[in-house]
């Protein structure tokens, strides 16, 4: 891995060996879950004496690899030989049973600045099991790989009344621009009371890094593979709730889009026209999984031309107003089904925080994603950079 200087909250655990490690320690995590050097989190805790005595996986399991929305069950991890407890299987959350023999709960994974991306509601979860079976959560903080400066925050804010999930349990942007360890400072305030929170900070970090200039990004799931896919997630992921493929298992998920019934140039010209930070160009492909498995599909592949300028919720819902517009009949909500959404219904709600979102983008509406101080000054007393 490249030498970058940033020094994330697990480096300072193998640095200075806490004199509580030999306590009987629970960790959650995953094989993304790296050290700055690139060595794996859980494994370099073990061999410098940390006590884990269990481990804890998300969504996509303790290897990263599970697919989307699949439940994922308990296991022996390989690397460590110590059981791993699913908290995406039967349930989101560690029992009393789970913690009966833990002193102290590590939590150490990366997000990737993303509402509906889950694993920050995993960290809400096991932060009100610690809250309520009295365990110290120690948070080991990381940067958030698509930029932490708060004025690109995106919305709009989830809708907590009609569209809770674990998709966004609590009402904060769409894209974030906040750490995992600020979002715990937030909800320890407002949503959870009780908790014994200490947060390990980040060190040599600046709010407006990524890592696309200035650390290294780690695959985080199956269709995360780069900081490309990542920058774009927050509005492509979108496109799961409708009818369009939105190339996962291809080399470039959520920055290519496809059905059989789009006429690529129409739709690339529409969206050059709509996008001026993005370069949009026309693909054909073949997706090897979903909707259209095997079906040539026409469609456009996207890269961001001006950073600067780049929102990417908006780029999302101006691709889905966008497909609308030219595929009115063509165009329909999709049943996403997931462990935690068996019917799959309203998925494109759950994604974008706004109750009949679909039909919200049928009749034009002007999603405001632009949410001016409003979320700095919630903020505020929160940040830790």
């Amino acid at each position: 891995m490249e030498n970058y200087n940033v020094q994330y909250g697990i480096d300072e655990l193998v640095e200075k060996l806490f004199t509580w490690k030999e306590k009987r320690i629970a960790l959650v995590t995953n094989d993304a879950a790296k050290t700055s050097s690139g060595l794996s989190s859980r494994m370099a805790l073990v061999e410098n004496g940390y006590n884990i005595t269990t481990l804890f996986s998300p969504e996509h399991g303790i290897n990263t690899k599970g697919e989307d929305g699949v439940l994922q069950h308990n296991a022996t991890d390989i690397l460590t030989g110590l059981p791993v407890i699913s908290l995406y299987g039967e349930r989101l959350a560690p029992t009393e049973d789970d913690l009966q023999d833990i002193d102290i709960v590590l939590f150490d994974m990366p997000d990737i600045g993303c509402r509906f991306y889950t694993y920050l509601w995993t960290m809400t979860h096991v932060m009100e099991a610690c809250a309520t079976f009295k365990k110290k959560l120690i948070i080991l903080d990381r940067p958030n790989p698509i930029g932490a400066s708060l004025e690109k925050a995106e919305g709009p804010m989830l809708d907590e009344v009609n569209c809770s999930s674990f998709l966004g349990r609590w009402s904060i942007p769409v894209k974030h621009s906040c750490t995992l360890g600020e979002l715990a400072n937030y909800f320890a305030a407002t949503k959870i009371s009780g908790l014994d929170l200490e947060i390990i900070k980040v060190k040599n970090y600046h709010r407006y890094y990524t890592a696309a200039n200035d650390f290294s990004f780690v695959p985080t799931s199956p269709a995360m593979p780069d900081i490309h896919t990542a920058l774009f997630y927050p509005g492509m992921g979108l496109l799961e709730g409708v009818n369009v493929d939105e190339g996962r298992a291809t080399e470039t998920p959520f920055r290519i889009c496809g059905a059989p019934w789009i006429a690529m140039d129409v739709l690339q010209n529409e969206l050059q026209e709509q996008l001026p930070a993005v370069k949009v160009k026309g693909v054909r492909y073949r997706p090897t999984v979903g909707l259209y498995k095997n079906e040539l599909c026409k469609g456009v592949e996207l890269s961001i031309a001006d950073e600067k300028l780049f929102n990417a919720v908006q780029t999302g819902i101006i691709v889905l107003q966008s497909l609308y517009k030219l595929y009115p009949e063509q165009l329909t909500e999709r049943l996403y089904k997931t462990n935690i959404n068996p019917s799959g219904k309203r998925h494109l709600d759950l994604l974008l925080g706004v109750k009949d979102a679909f039909a919200e983008i049928q009749t034009g509406k002007v999603f405001v994603t632009d949410l001016k101080n409003e979320w700095i000054n919630t903020m505020s007393n929160y940040l830790m950079y």
